[in-house]
């Protein structure tokens, strides 16, 4: 566990790159964001809601994925995170080991969504904040069983075969894309 702290406080001052970027690329209007709901109303405020996280899984999953399949990107940045292979060597700190250049390509869907999807500011920030502790709470062994959230029942799965579960909220794009392994499957095969 003290390494994964040491690796993730040595890149979070790059991590905090992107999002600060983003945010100003937000408050000189390059982005399709708005500051009030009243300016799109609620109906509309809710299809972007869906419309944003829909754009944000399939994204990172995407990006997840790609970091596994190309191998320089795998071995020069992905590994990093990967070192936490067993259930006993994960813990919410893992969440956030990552080489700096890998945390910032899993999340430039989020940058990405602001561009193509109107976004309320402070929902963006928001669900910045719950990326966060969604990362780490994927990342502590104590699964919640609730289909389809990508619980750590499914990402520890991850973490020990590699080639499943890449999925970010939930596991619809590992359903989608045939990367899902359930974690009663594992418990079926002991």
């Amino acid at each position: 566990m003290k390494k994964q702290i040491i690796v993730a406080s040595k890149a979070m001052p790059l991590y905090c790159a992107l999002p600060t970027v983003s945010e100003h690329m937000v408050e000189t209007g390059w982005t399709r964001c708005f500051v009030n709901i009243s300016e799109v109303g609620w109906p509309m405020y809710l299809i972007y809601v869906a419309s944003y996280l829909i754009f944000i899984e399939f994204g990172i999953y995407w990006m997840h994925r790609e970091l596994h399949d190309i191998k320089p990107l795998y071995k020069y940045l992905h590994t990093y995170h990967h070192i936490y292979n067993k259930e006993n060597t994960l813990s919410p700190f893992a969440g956030l080991a990552f080489h700096p250049v890998d945390g910032i390509l899993q999340a430039i869907p989020h940058v990405f969504a602001l561009f193509l999807i109107p976004t309320h500011f402070r929902t963006h920030i928001a669900l910045l904040f719950i990326e966060a502790v969604w990362t780490t709470n994927i990342h502590d062994c104590i699964h919640g069983k609730v289909w389809p959230v990508m619980g750590a029942g499914y990402h520890t799965i991850h973490h020990t075969t590699y080639r499943h579960n890449y999925g970010h909220y939930t596991v619809w794009m590992d359903w989608m894309f045939g990367t899902i392994r359930e974690p009663e499957d594992i418990l079926k095969k002991d």
